[in-house]
């Protein structure tokens, strides 16, 4: 750990993103000024916004290293290229759209000094406009047919029924925390998932490497969901789409992935197609045409 004595506390980087929401972003860095926690900074990604204002708004908050770039690179992309300016022991990877508690790293930090085999780690999500309904508790295993998995709690009512500490299946890329001795063996996320996916895809090659994935409830962070991307967007469908059957063709072997090919031809797609062409959403079913028809275009890297 990088401590000139005893007494300082682990440098935590925070590293977000920023695309064409300077508002949001702010509101995130007003929150993360209020932390307790002493030892920190944060590591802000313009990503390919237009046009790019944010700069002065983000430089008048303390500890604040812009970073713009002229392209949107994607979520992986965009903090992939944020890394190498964050100096810390722990990175502490931070949707803009979200906001924390001051005593959000009180104990979380001290607890992750202590274990010698975490590799990454998820606290607990709640949903901003209602903070008392969650949003990941944790996760469950990927289904190797159908590529899906389960958040634990979701929209349930937090009482305080999650505020536990345990090993979990994924993280979830709104909040997560890696330590970078982690980072520095096993590497960054994959940056051409570009949107979803790229966190599960992190944490199997973290696993692989003898790491254990975490669940930390006792800190909470408050997530205003999809305010990027919007709810059922064809960017979004294309994305999840795409990536569901890259995530196949990476992590599972080869007949396992072709049986996920088989189980989209024949049942997603027919179901989905017809589901949003009832809709009148004509738009997302080609979206998601679109998606499974590039992973038979594409090779997986």
């Amino acid at each position: 750990m990088s401590k000139t004595n005893s007494q300082v506390k682990p440098l935590v980087s925070f590293l977000t993103v920023n695309f064409n929401q300077a508002l949001v972003t702010i509101d995130l860095l007003t929150s993360l000024e209020k932390i307790n926690y002493e030892n920190w900074e944060i590591i802000l990604v313009d990503n390919g916004s237009k046009p790019s204002n944010l700069k002065e708004d983000s430089l008048r908050f303390d500890k604040v290293k812009f970073i713009h770039s002229e392209k949107n690179l994607g979520f992986a992309g965009g903090n992939n290229i944020g890394l190498p300016h964050c100096a810390g022991d722990f990175i502490f990877f931070i949707n803009n759209d979200t906001e924390v508690e001051p005593d959000l790293l009180d104990n979380l930090i001290p607890w992750m000094e202590n274990q010698e085999n975490l590799g990454i780690l998820s606290p607990k999500l709640c949903y901003f406009h209602d903070k008392k309904l969650l949003q990941y508790a944790g996760a469950t295993p990927m289904s190797k047919l159908s590529i899906r998995n389960e958040g634990i709690g979701w929209k349930e009512k937090d009482e305080g029924q999650y505020d536990e500490i345990r090993q979990t299946a994924y993280i979830h890329g709104a909040a997560m925390v890696v330590p970078k001795r982690v980072l520095d063996r096993v590497g960054p996320m994959f940056d051409d998932y570009f949107l979803y996916y790229e966190e599960y895809d992190w944490c199997e090659r973290i696993a692989k490497a003898g790491f254990e994935v975490w669940y930390y409830g006792k800190s909470v962070v408050y997530h205003k969901e999809s305010v990027s991307t919007g709810q059922d967007s064809p960017l979004k469908i294309y994305y999840l789409t795409r990536n569901r059957l890259l995530f196949a063709r990476r992590n599972n072997p080869f007949l396992l992935s072709r049986l996920t090919f088989l189980y989209f031809g024949l049942i997603a797609i027919p179901k989905n197609v017809l589901l949003w062409l009832s809709k009148g959403r004509k738009d997302l079913a080609m979206a998601f045409g679109k998606g499974f028809w590039w992973n038979l275009t594409h090779k997986a890297k």
